[in-house]
């Protein structure tokens, strides 16, 4: 098969497009036929071997957990899928090997779940990992009906996601954001405020007695959380181990059926969308990662494998 893959860990001229066997299947796997991945921070930040003190590394690596296909074979303990299903995933596995930007991955059953029909393979693809981080998060926070919860990056890759599953909370959302990006985040019901000097402010302009919870997609925003947060808030980040010592929560998101079907059913309900930045063959894997790197993307990259 077909797969993007580095030998060594490096920049972005590292990747190759190469032929791997296809990979086995174990148990509880299930082999899917990818016709979409997308591209995550995490990704290339395993390349450049900033995971390497908690990743067990298998070289030559596949890169890529996210993933939206057609199952292809089922592992012997796998009575819930079929061949032929359409299947999306985070396919985050034990060790870091047989990604999802290639023409065949394993993925565990533990982390599939059924495509949204109103989705494209692209979209589709886009969903889990950043879905999945945000809706942990805001879980994480209680975050319900009439609680006032602050994004910020709201905008961002899982930002985007996490103010529409806020507000599908039954939330007010406050979001972080530049200002091109604020009629996005209207539309979404948003309230959105600019990030940089004064943030504060500006959010306590809108919520002048604080806000009961803060989720933090971006880092380097501590201080600011703890100005708006109300005696008694929850506090969580993504990107600033930090916020520990400050009472909140740092987190990563987990692999979880469960949760990622509770993804799709909002997709189907409509009220989750997931906005596409970019599209690239699989052969153009660095120039996703490039576009990546560049933190101004204004949503998802997917990686196009088959159609």
């Amino acid at each position: 098969m077909k797969a993007i893959t580095y030998n060594t860990y490096g920049d972005n001229s590292v990747l190759e497009l190469t032929d791997q066997p296809v990979p086995k299947v174990g148990p509880d796997d299930i082999l899917v036929r990818v016709k979409s991945a997308s591209v995550n921070p995490v990704d290339w930040k395993v390349m450049m071997g900033y995971l390497d003190p908690i990743a067990h590394v298998w070289f030559p690596v596949t890169p890529g957990w996210d993933v939206a296909g057609v199952v292809e074979q089922v592992g012997m303990d796998v009575p819930e899928w079929n061949v032929g299903d359409e299947v999306i995933a985070y396919a985050r596995r034990d060790m870091v090997n047989d990604g999802t930007f290639a023409e065949f991955a394993p993925v565990p059953v533990r982390a599939a779940a059924r495509k949204p029909s109103a989705l494209s393979w692209d979209e589709a693809a886009g969903l889990p990992l950043a879905g999945l981080t945000a809706y942990q998060v805001l879980r994480w926070l209680a975050v319900s009906d009439g609680i006032t919860v602050l994004i910020h990056n709201a905008s961002g890759g899982v930002g985007i996601l996490g103010s529409q599953i806020a507000r599908a909370f039954g939330a007010r959302v406050i979001g972080t954001a530049s200002p091109k990006n604020h009629d996005r985040l209207r539309s979404y019901g948003v309230e959105p405020v600019e990030y940089g000097e004064g943030l504060a402010e500006r959010v306590r302009a809108l919520a002048p007695d604080g806000v009961d919870a803060v989720a933090d997609f971006v880092g380097g925003v501590l201080e600011t959380t703890m100005a708006v947060l109300k005696d008694g808030g929850r506090h969580a980040s993504i990107a600033d181990p930090s916020v520990a010592g400050a009472g909140g929560r740092n987190m990563w998101v987990r692999p979880s059926a469960e949760d990622l079907q509770a993804l799709a059913d909002m997709v189907e309900a409509g009220s989750l969308e997931v906005p596409i930045a970019a599209t690239f063959p699989l052969e153009r894997t660095a120039e996703a990662f490039a576009l990546s790197q560049g933190g101004h993307a204004g949503g998802k990259i997917a990686i196009r494998v088959s159609e």
